[in-house]
């Protein structure tokens, strides 16, 4: 038995492989599994979902879906990006949400809620919240609203699972029959 064909043709590929999976899954994307309905309808409980790994916050916009780690919960989340440092959020009695003055279109929300608030969002700190307003635990009824820029992990890119709705995020009424 030559030891050394079987070393180069089979184990040192199948390492390399490994290694390569390994680098990719740290450093560029990975997959989440969505354990709640907080951004329903545009994500469903279940739902796998590929994040990129965000390595310049500058780059985040408004209206993103965000994994990060809260410490508050100490758990990671997938949320929407709302308010980014230095933003001023109001959200009035009726559910619409105002940043700096401006009316923000949301056409992902499809169950509000009337819940007014006021946030002024601190320097290098983000606010986040769930699609499905009536129903997401998020920044508006944590003790600490604000997400710090070390704990945001990555940009979700779109789904993998289930196979029927692979592809890019669908929103609003849209997506309750996706």
């Amino acid at each position: 038995m030559n030891y050394k064909k079987i070393l180069s043709d089979w184990v040192m590929p199948i390492i390399l492989a490994i290694i390569l999976a390994v680098l990719i899954n740290k450093f560029i994307f990975y997959k989440v599994k969505v354990p709640s309905g907080s951004m329903y309808p545009t994500i469903k409980v279940g739902d796998r979902i590929i994040v990129t790994k965000i390595y310049d916050k500058t780059k985040l916009k408004r209206s993103d879906i965000v994994v990060f780690y809260s410490n508050e919960l100490k758990d990671r989340l997938i949320k929407r990006l709302i308010g980014l440092p230095g933003d001023e959020v109001d959200i009035k009695d009726d559910g619409q949400v105002y940043i700096n003055g401006l009316k923000s279109e949301e056409p992902y929300v499809v169950y509000n809620e009337n819940l007014g608030k006021h946030f002024k969002v601190p320097e290098n700190k983000y606010l986040f919240f769930g699609d499905n307003r009536a129903h997401s635990w998020d920044a508006r009824k944590w003790n600490e609203p604000y997400i710090d820029g070390k704990d945001i992990q990555g940009k979700a890119q779109f789904i993998v699972s289930p196979f029927k709705r692979l592809g890019k995020f669908v929103i609003g009424e849209d997506a309750i029959k996706h």
